[in-house]
């Protein structure tokens, strides 16, 4: 599965979003890397906790990781605080609230920072570190922390929780450029 964030004035992300037909073929190359990974043989429910935090699109490897976790049974003790601009702009948040809903070892946060629902009871504001302080695993579980979103989320979240005591080693971090209000959608091949 592919998830693309629509950018108006993108090169690519208006083909994939508006161009792209069922039977078009695509070539894909895989990931190339190998630092913002997580795999589910590394320790199982003696693992230290994962702490995965989300800006907007940014959900994308992360919910690979969650994905990983749930198909391979591992029930390592999970967090996700994720930050959306809206409730409708939620990424996966059907399955998230299916997979949390089904696994008390997965916990999932989120926070609103545009729009929130009449009697919305979660976060309403951008990541700041009295929310990582509130949500979190405690450094001293010397949790496994990915973030991913935008450069300046990304940078806020590794920040706030170097200052909380986590260990840099164990924070990975995965940024992208500025986006537009595009919309998100997701293409299966």
């Amino acid at each position: 599965m592919l998830t693309v964030e629509r950018i108006e004035d993108g090169e690519v992300s208006p083909y994939l979003t508006d161009g792209l037909r069922v039977g078009d073929r695509v070539e894909l190359r895989g990931p190339i890397g190998g630092y913002f990974v997580w795999d589910a043989r590394d320790g199982g429910t003696t693992a230290p906790p994962l702490f995965l935090a989300a800006g907007g699109s940014g959900i994308a490897p992360l919910m690979s990781m969650i994905r990983h976790r749930t198909s391979t049974g591992n029930k390592v003790p999970t967090r996700l605080l994720y930050s959306s601009r809206s409730y409708e702009e939620i990424i996966y948040c059907e399955e998230l609230d299916r997979l949390s809903a089904h696994d008390p070892t997965l916990r999932v946060i989120h926070t609103l920072t545009r729009r929130r629902p009449p009697n919305w009871m979660g976060y309403g504001r951008r990541i700041d570190r009295a929310m990582l302080a509130d949500t979190a695993w405690r450094p001293a579980e010397k949790p496994l922390a990915f973030t991913c979103g935008p450069t300046d989320f990304v940078e806020t979240v590794a920040t706030h929780l170097g200052e909380l005591g986590y260990e840099p080693g164990r924070i990975k971090t995965e940024r992208f450029g500025p986006t537009g209000d595009g919309a998100t959608c997701r293409i299966t091949i």
